[in-house]
């Protein structure tokens, strides 16, 4: 499956389950480099289907993996 259909595919499904979860949240996991241009309040739903390939494919790496949710504990 190419990775822009996964990604689709997973979306609906991050939203979900963490899109409360700040960008800030997430840049404290992934670096500063994550969602680019967004700010740090900003939440994980309102920036899901606009976020940049990397940041995305951080994201459903660990979603798929089962360890978001734990990373996303460990820095809230």
């Amino acid at each position: 499956m190419a990775i822009d259909a996964r990604h689709r595919d997973k979306n609906g499904e991050l939203a979900r389950k963490h899109g409360n979860t700040h960008v800030k949240t997430l840049r404290k996991i992934y670096g500063a480099n994550f969602a680019p241009g967004f700010s740090p309040d900003d939440t994980l739903a309102s920036v899901l289907h606009k976020l940049d390939e990397p940041s995305l494919s951080h994201l459903v790496h660990d979603h798929e993996a089962g360890k978001l949710h734990e990373k996303i504990q460990k820095h809230a």
